[in-house]
């Protein structure tokens, strides 16, 4: 398993809203997260859907964008981290992704949630952060 935490603020200034980008790959998670940290998120990577809820247990108060592969290894998938994520957490922007043919399990995803087929383009990444970053500032 592999996590990355946030540094805890210890400064008392509000945080920085929380990014969480969940790939099973190492490589994709990278490229991802480096996309994410031009904007001014903590972005936290995690490699599954368990891994992920875990980190929300501690951070969903500040989170505001999920990116996450439809496939991912362990017992939840993207389709079934978007659904519990966005039960739980209606107010996190959720993007999901996938380079196979996922109609159906796409038509699963819960209202709202943003489907990008690979190879999805970083511009469309960082407008739907750029959104989430925008619809926090309103609230």
């Amino acid at each position: 398993m592999q996590t990355t935490y946030p540094e805890p603020d210890l400064t008392g200034r509000d945080p920085h809203p929380v990014a969480i980008v969940v790939d099973d790959d190492h490589d994709q998670r990278d490229l991802i997260g480096a996309i994410l940290e031009e904007s001014d998120v903590e972005v936290i990577e995690c490699e599954s859907g368990e891994d992920a809820m875990r980190v929300m247990e501690e951070v969903a108060d500040r989170t505001i964008f999920m990116f996450a592969d439809v496939r991912l290894g362990g017992r939840m998938d993207g389709v079934a981290l978007a659904r519990e994520v966005g039960h739980r957490w209606p107010h996190i922007r959720l993007v999901t992704t996938s380079g196979k043919e996922e109609a159906a399990r796409v038509k699963a995803l819960p209202r709202g949630t943003r489907f990008f087929p690979k190879p999805w383009r970083p511009l469309d990444v960082i407008i739907a952060l750029e959104q989430a970053i925008e619809e926090r500032s309103a609230a």
